[in-house]
């Protein structure tokens, strides 16, 4: 199993997102908590699965919110998210980090 490490990137772009759904439901906040939470453990029990985004990179798309979890291989057995990227806005903003 892998482990998941989390950039301080991805890390802003989950916390944005959190509290922009805290600001509207505390209900939708937690559950997109959750659904995080569930992609992390996804990605770290089968990194491979997952489809590319581009040579090096790949997502998980969180089922009920519109969000992919964009992550590539790090060193040994760690995958590296690089971001919690909205599916409709700024597409391929993350692909310098």
């Amino acid at each position: 199993m892998a482990e998941a490490l989390i950039t301080q990137g991805a890390e802003e772009d989950y916390t944005q997102s959190l509290q922009w759904y805290a600001e509207r439901s505390q209900r939708a906040a937690s559950e997109f908590e959750a659904e995080f939470e569930r992609a992390l453990e996804a990605i770290e029990a089968n990194p491979d699965r997952y489809p590319l985004c581009d040579e090096r990179h790949r997502f998980y798309l969180l089922k009920r919110y519109p969000f992919q979890v964009i992550y590539r291989k790090a060193p040994g057995d760690q995958v590296l998210i690089v971001a919690v990227a909205h599916t409709s806005r700024r597409p391929g903003y993350w692909m310098e980090r």
